[in-house]
């Protein structure tokens, strides 16, 4: 088996946002006029697009909203989101990520983002950061897809870098998968993909539990390493300093 392409989630993964979502649906149910619960982010919403987020707390409080209400909704959050990253002096990207992005296309590898966040969320931190360029796609919450841990938006994603590259023959058994969220480990594993956990949503120990290899931050991946066993050319031994899981990344599963 062999490593053609790279997908990576967005929040949590390339930007150090979620406090903030957290904390804008905090605000959007008081505007509500409903209670918030801190505590409800990382059980109902981290690593869910924010319509399904906001169809469950809204749920849990006894409220059903029609479609175009839930459309309303999202996109008010997300305009607030943007509104609070353009007062921001410097966006939290994770430390090393452009580096990171540097290093994949050196090897020649397509790279491409599975979020539940909305395109022009998307767009504008990359854009902002410098780092559109190094995606060639990007599937989004707005695109009508299944959230997470529905394995859909990898699939999307595989297919259309497949119609994009079909030189590249690429099936999701090629693709390893950069998550940082049960829900986007799940979808990914559900899709047949490789997946490594990055711990900067969840205790690391929890991560590993559930992706084939975890690392504290991107630029942390040996991506020598994932490659040479993906094609079955090394033996997953643990590494020393415990900064990957000793989980096989190319187990099959």
């Amino acid at each position: 088996m062999t490593l053609k392409a790279i997908l990576l989630d967005f929040n949590g993964t390339i930007i150090n946002d979620e406090p903030l979502h957290g904390q804008l649906l905090q605000e959007m149910l008081l505007s509500e006029n409903l209670r918030p619960d801190p505590e409800e982010f990382r059980e109902v919403c981290l690593g869910r697009s924010d319509r399904a987020c906001l169809r469950d707390l809204l749920a849990r409080r006894g409220r059903m909203v029609d479609d175009d209400t839930l459309d309303r909704l999202v996109a008010r959050k997300s305009q607030l989101y943007l509104d609070r990253l353009a007062h921001l002096p410097q966006l939290p990207i994770y430390p090393g990520v452009v580096d990171f992005c540097s290093r994949v296309r050196t090897l020649g590898l397509p790279m491409g983002i599975v979020t539940g966040a909305l395109a022009a969320e998307v767009e504008t931190v990359l854009s902002r950061a410098g780092l559109r360029s190094f995606f060639s796609v990007l599937i989004t919450g707005d695109m009508g897809i299944e959230s997470k841990p529905a394995p859909d938006g990898y699939l999307q994603a595989v297919a259309q870098l497949r119609s994009q590259l079909d030189r590249l023959d690429l099936q999701p058994q090629n693709c390893l998968a950069i998550e940082d969220t049960y829900p986007g480990i799940a979808a990914a594993k559900a899709a047949g993909m490789q997946v490594v956990g990055v711990a900067t949503s969840h205790p690391f120990q929890m991560v590993h539990r559930r992706a084939d290899w975890v690392v504290d931050f991107l630029n942390t991946l040996d991506l020598d390493r994932v490659q040479r066993l993906f094609a079955g050319r090394e033996r997953p031994e643990p590494p020393i300093g415990a900064t990957m899981s000793d989980t096989p990344i190319a187990s099959g599963n």
